[in-house]
């Protein structure tokens, strides 16, 4: 995870991601891409072929080189490689399309969250980013000066078909010396014996190359719930999930509990998608 993209808006929440970002770049040798997107008001329109509108454009893009500047000057950053992107798109697809042209190893958001209504209709950015990213994300919710994501709470069904993410869950814990904390939530709509569990992650971790783990089997009303209220018994510093990123009516319907989590969890969550 050397190549890491940080999309930023000047926000509180943005910066919280970049001081995360630059403590993972600093402990593994990488780099930042840091990403400010110019989403402006009549974005869609044949605004750009106006050209009354251009001193409009150029006072936005101006802005934007600026604050990208002074973040650079951060005390935070000095010794990091910081490569600066201003792209003109929406949010959600400037993001993807970043870094798939950059080849990122990892997206490091930060987010505020949204419930209720918001949630329903319209989600956030980092929602979006989740269910459609092909490279982990990480979303981070607070301010964090030490990020050691020394516990990592896994949450899974450990079937076959999410061993190739779970490589890059190790690799991460492998940089930052993690314990692993692997469990499978049991829910009454969906309850596994204890001895059925515990064979289907015993045949799951049998080849996997990595001792610092735990597995543990937690009874909840939901998935969701459970992840949290276990996450929060042992003090989790992050929490981690694969996600197979549904769209259209498969994700009204069934949603995903990766999207929940990113919304409603206080703790840092990444998430890798199958």
């Amino acid at each position: 995870m050397k190549r890491i993209l940080v999309p930023t808006d000047f926000s509180k929440h943005a910066d919280h991601a970049l001081r995360v970002a630059a403590q993972i770049a600093r402990k593994n040798g990488g780099e930042i891409y840091l990403l400010h997107m110019l989403e402006l008001p009549q974005q869609g329109s044949d605004m750009v072929h106006n050209g009354s509108d251009i001193p409009q454009i150029m006072f936005f893009k101006n802005y934007a080189i600026k604050k990208l500047e002074d973040l650079m000057r951060a005390d935070f950053l000095q010794g990091i490689s910081v490569f600066e992107i201003i792209q003109f798109e929406k949010t959600f697809d400037g993001i993807l399309n970043i870094s798939r042209k950059n080849n990122i190893d990892l997206i490091v958001m930060g987010s505020h969250g949204a419930s209720g209504y918001e949630e329903m209709f319209i989600g956030s950015n980092a929602e979006k980013v989740v269910r459609n990213a092909e490279v982990p994300v990480l979303v981070i919710k607070n301010e964090i000066e030490d990020f050691k994501a020394k516990k990592i709470v896994f949450a899974s069904d450990f079937s076959p078909e999410i061993k190739k993410s779970f490589g890059k869950l190790v690799a991460l814990a492998t940089l930052f010396d993690s314990h692993l904390d692997l469990i499978m939530i049991n829910t009454p709509n969906n309850f596994k014996p204890t001895a059925v569990a515990e064979n289907i992650m015993a045949d799951f971790l049998k080849d996997v190359d990595f001792a610092n783990y735990s597995t543990h089997i937690y009874n909840d009303v939901n998935v969701e719930k459970g992840i949290l209220n276990y996450s929060s018994s042992v003090d989790a510093d992050l929490i981690g999930m694969c996600t197979h990123g549904r769209t259209g009516f498969s994700h009204f319907f069934n949603g995903s509990i990766s999207e929940d989590l990113v919304n409603h969890a206080v703790r840092p969550v990444i998430t890798f998608k199958i």
